[in-house]
């Protein structure tokens, strides 16, 4: 029965969802209706699931990049303020002794040219042996070579990429040049010094793995004349999002003026460009769901235009204005529901393999996509974020829903007698 006991229908009745079902399966007639439904369809799947890929890849460049810079930059940095930081074995006790400090490393860092037959520009750090092996972007990622015993042999470690750029090996020779050397009577001569390579390490991001040599900690304060001194402490916390705490704490435990930065002040521009860029990219990729939801609507008004002599009947038989608006809403929103569905479950399979995907289409297109050397990391990277899946999701049924409502109400307002009028 379409009528309850009080004269009305029933709200979400069963046929009600049976007459919106079948007006899913569109007869051969209402093929046009069919293909703009089926459009739909494929629009909102292909939103979500770009969407979803989009935000994940984007997840994926922040926490790789944040994970490559603070990995082997550190995440609060001190440098001296008044006079040479000679006492650095001070510092890194009074800071190590803080709970949520997790390593302090002091080192000398200073820009240089390194060369064999090619040269290259490279930011020279002297570390000493039992930090080198801490350093979180360098520990585990040693690909040739040995850091053991990395204080007595005098060698350097360098990046894979700077490696292959200068034709390198582990025991071959790189020659590293400052400007500042000796003063001479014609002027002030370059410094150089030839050192075996004793290690080569692969960090992941392009740009340090060609930009990083190490040296010991002594070799590197004889060879820059920084005798006894480091220029500058970095400081690694177990959690980063406790650094405006630390920062407050190591103010209070270091007892000499210092200079202090964290990662935030010295990539800040980087980041937000990479914000602004993660939602200017949302921005946009919504409007295909929102001209997908619109395709919904102009498919729901021919559909509503083409079953008018349906309403009508339905009318006469008791149905009431909510049922029929209730139908169509069925019908519309069941496309929305679907195209998410399936946009979904597509978006988190591209996500979870996109490198694979970059890979196939590398081999495809012939092409290099997403080259290393323009984006910094070795793979494209992917981070599916609960939230934005969630988001998506949430906002592509918000508007197939909202997408449905004037073309059913347009069906629920239908005088049946005007519709039957010419029977």
């Amino acid at each position: 029965m379409m009528a309850s006991s009080s004269g009305g229908t029933r709200p979400f009745a069963l046929f009600e969802w049976m007459i919106a079902l079948r007006y899913l399966r569109a007869r051969r007639s209402e093929g046009f209706v069919s293909v703009i439904a089926g459009f739909s369809f494929l629009g909102i799947t292909l939103g979500v699931a770009t969407l979803i890929v989009v935000m994940s890849v984007m997840n994926g460049f922040h926490k790789e990049l944040l994970d490559k810079i603070v990995g082997i930059n550190g995440h609060i940095f001190l440098q001296a303020a008044d006079s040479p930081l000679t006492d650095y074995d001070e510092v890194v006790r009074e800071v190590g002794a803080i709970p949520e400090v997790q390593l302090t490393i002091p080192m000398i860092e200073a820009p240089a040219a390194a060369s064999t037959t090619n040269m290259a520009f490279a930011l020279v750090r002297g570390v000493r042996e039992a930090d080198i092996k801490r350093l979180p972007g360098i520990a585990g990622n040693v690909k040739q070579g040995t850091l053991e015993g990395f204080d007595a042999a005098g060698g350097v470690a360098i990046g894979q990429r700077l490696a292959e750029n200068l034709g390198l090996r582990v025991g071959d020779k790189i020659k590293i040049l400052i400007a500042n050397g000796a003063q001479t009577p014609f002027g002030v001569t370059p410094r150089s010094k030839v050192y075996p390579v004793s290690a080569i390490f692969q960090i992941g991001m392009a740009e340090f793995d060609n930009l990083f040599v190490y040296l010991p900690l002594p070799e590197a304060q004889a060879f820059f004349s920084k005798d006894s001194e480091a220029s500058v402490v970095e400081i690694f916390l177990r959690n980063p999002e406790e650094l405006d705490v630390v920062r407050g704490k190591i103010d209070a435990a270091v007892m000499r003026p210092m200079i202090m930065t964290d990662w935030r002040e010295r990539n800040k521009t980087f980041f937000d460009a990479l914000n602004v860029e993660r939602n200017v990219m949302f921005i946009i990729l919504t409007l295909i769901v929102l001209v997908a939801a619109l395709n919904v609507v102009s498919g729901l008004i021919m559909l509503v235009k083409d079953k008018g002599h349906d309403i009508a009947v339905l009318r006469t038989m008791g149905a009431t204005r909510g049922a029929i608006l209730r139908i169509f809403l069925i019908t519309g929103a069941s496309i929305g529901v679907a195209g998410t569905f399936a946009g979904f479950l597509l978006g988190l399979l591209v996500a979870s393999n996109v490198e694979a995907v970059r890979q196939i289409l590398n081999r495809l297109l012939h092409a290099n996509i997403f080259p290393a050397e323009l984006y910094f990391l070795s793979r494209l990277p992917s981070v599916v974020d609960p939230r934005d899946v969630l988001t998506v999701v949430a906002m592509t049924l918000a508007l197939s829903v909202l997408a449905t409502i004037y073309p059913s109400w347009r069906a629920a307002k239908l005088d049946p007698v005007e519709a039957l009028r010419y029977e």
